[in-house]
């Protein structure tokens, strides 16, 4: 499996700065996860990661495909609004996630050179 460029994560984390997560603008964090999320580097950097694939698969799914990544994403952000603050379950909920989008990302990396 070969994961997204470490140059394209780096550069969209030095741009989402340090008033904001990927997903969310930390300064308007209201929630018990958004808050931890922005609190600890290491969440925060899993939104970014979580992000970057997430939307390089909605951008290449077909319209099907696409609304089913969209409902599953709207699924996962409920489920982990259900760890409020808790960083082990948070960390836990990102790990999960992440693997489901690299592996889709597999079908990207199947269907073209790069």
């Amino acid at each position: 499996m070969r994961p997204v460029s470490f140059g394209l994560v780096l550069a969209l984390t030095c741009i989402a700065g340090s008033a904001s997560a990927a997903s969310f603008d930390c300064r308007k964090a209201r929630t018990a996860d958004e808050k931890a999320i922005c609190a600890e580097r290491a969440l925060n950097d899993k939104d970014v990661r979580m992000e970057v694939l997430y939307g390089i698969n909605k951008r290449t799914l077909a319209m099907g495909g696409r609304g089913a990544l969209m409902d599953q994403q709207q699924e996962w952000l409920r489920n982990r609004r259900t760890c409020g603050g808790n960083k082990a379950c948070l960390n836990r909920a990102y790990d999960r996630r992440l693997a489901d989008l690299e592996k889709s990302m597999e079908r990207i990396y199947s269907n073209g050179p790069f």
